[in-house]
């Protein structure tokens, strides 16, 4: 039997508070001090819709439900670790108090037309979410 090798699965989520974006900077390479969308790689036996809500609460304190799928983004590029796969997804806040937490070195509150540098590709997720806005 061959060994297979197969991409990553994670997921990303773009939320807004009083119309800015909330973005994390990141505590670990790859993209160490980076500003990134919150997110991150989805546990064996996981919904990738339960990642990301998981993920958004670990690295920024929100909980919050999805309001719909932005996207997948597969470019084997877009991570120097190897190739991952993200499912992006836009989400509303529903409780929770934004604080950093977990892999993010700070959490802050950005105009999605003024963004800082960003990790991995998602500068162009924020630009295709905005696009169908």
């Amino acid at each position: 039997m061959s060994e297979h090798k197969n991409p990553a699965l994670t997921v990303d989520g773009i939320i807004t508070i009083d119309g800015q974006i909330v973005l994390i900077e990141r505590k670990n390479e790859p993209f160490k001090g980076m500003h990134a969308l919150p997110g991150g790689f989805v546990d064996y036996g996981e919904k990738a819709e339960d990642a990301v809500v998981r993920e958004i609460f670990e690295e920024t304190g929100l909980r919050t439900q999805i309001k719909q799928l932005l996207g997948v983004y597969s470019d084997p590029d877009r991570d120097p670790r190897g190739h991952t796969v993200t499912v992006a997804f836009e989400l509303a806040v529903i409780g929770g108090e934004l604080k950093s937490g977990d892999d993010a070195a700070s959490v802050k509150l950005f105009d999605a037309h003024k963004l800082p540098k960003m990790a991995f590709d998602h500068d162009k997720i924020i630009s295709d979410w905005l696009e169908r806005d």
